[in-house]
């Protein structure tokens, strides 16, 4: 292993967790004011990828692309929490699981009917489409590095927004102590709908900005769901700054897993073995750092509620 290799995967690792925390700072704070638990949280993110690679495809305009995701994820969200989880809120866990899976079902099956089955690939914006030289020998996507900063950005934006605003005040009191917020005089109604459409809005510019990584199609938004819970125990119920972190370090864990784990093996082990041995361990590998993590802090590494 070089330490160019291990520079571009500890990158690309960061990425990939930054984009986890998009989807993971939505959902930790649906279920940790509003004690929702929110499973189709993923497909809002399936329908800002397709939403900003079909609008990347008719107008070539990256920028429509993302403000297309956002929007369609927004309003999605929107029309979710007004038909759907306001009657939720107070029934228990069970019920809202079963409810939330109904909508990832119905969900597919409208994504099916508007854009079939084949997946959708939206392209790399021209003016990123090159690389940045970021070590000697090391050129580096520029694309990917757009999805650091914008990452970055984002969380940066929400550490702002909850510590520091009155909205942040409002939704770390109902992290910490939600009876206590609404005896307090907090309108509890609005401040769930601003904390679902935030949610639906970093889920949507998360679809948008992987769209060019990966293709666009049905069940992604599942297969985001599970890291992004894991993220959810590491970090924390209701901490933005746990899912923060969390997330980094799952997507650096999992990412160095299956870029690692395989050539190191197989200097150990017959190939064929080595390789169902590697891709097994890379998929526990997020898993054993949330059993490690829930045994030395059972609460997550920063709960909102002590």
């Amino acid at each position: 292993m070089t330490f160019t290799l291990f520079i571009e995967q500890l990158a690309n690792g960061i990425g990939y967790g930054l984009m986890l925390f998009l989807i993971a700072a939505g959902m930790t704070l649906i279920f940790g004011v509003m004690d929702t638990m929110n499973i189709a949280h993923g497909t809002l993110y399936m329908l800002g990828a397709y939403f900003g690679a079909t609008a990347q495809l008719l107008t070539g305009s990256f920028l429509l692309a993302l403000l297309a995701a956002v929007g369609g994820a927004l309003v999605s969200g929107a029309v979710l929490e007004l038909l759907l989880m306001r009657r939720l809120y107070l029934r228990n866990h069970l019920v809202q699981v079963v409810a939330t899976f109904g909508v990832i079902l119905v969900a597919e099956d409208a994504v099916k009917a508007l854009w079939g089955v084949a997946p959708l690939m939206a392209a790399t914006p021209q003016s990123l489409a090159g690389s940045v030289q970021m070590l000697p020998d090391l050129p580096y996507p520029a694309y990917r590095l757009l999805v650091l900063f914008v990452g970055l950005a984002v969380a940066l934006g929400l550490y702002v927004v909850v510590g520091h605003t009155r909205i942040g005040m409002l939704v770390r009191a109902g992290a910490s102590n939600r009876r206590m917020a609404e005896l307090m005089g907090v309108r509890v109604r609005r401040v769930f709908a601003a904390i679902f459409g935030l949610g639906a809005v970093l889920a949507g510019l998360a679809g948008a900005l992987m769209g060019p990584i990966t293709a666009v199609q049905i069940g992604m938004g599942e297969a985001i769901l599970i890291p992004a819970l894991v993220v959810i125990v590491i970090g924390g119920l209701g901490s933005i700054r746990g899912a923060f972190v969390a997330a980094l370090l799952v997507g650096v864990i999992d990412t160095a897993g299956r870029a690692f784990a395989p050539p190191l093996l197989r200097q150990l082990l017959p190939p064929a073995l080595a390789s169902d041995l590697a891709s097994s361990i890379a998929g526990l590998a997020m898993y054993l750092l949330m059993i490690v993590v829930l045994v030395v802090k059972p609460q997550g590494l920063f709960p909102a509620r002590g």
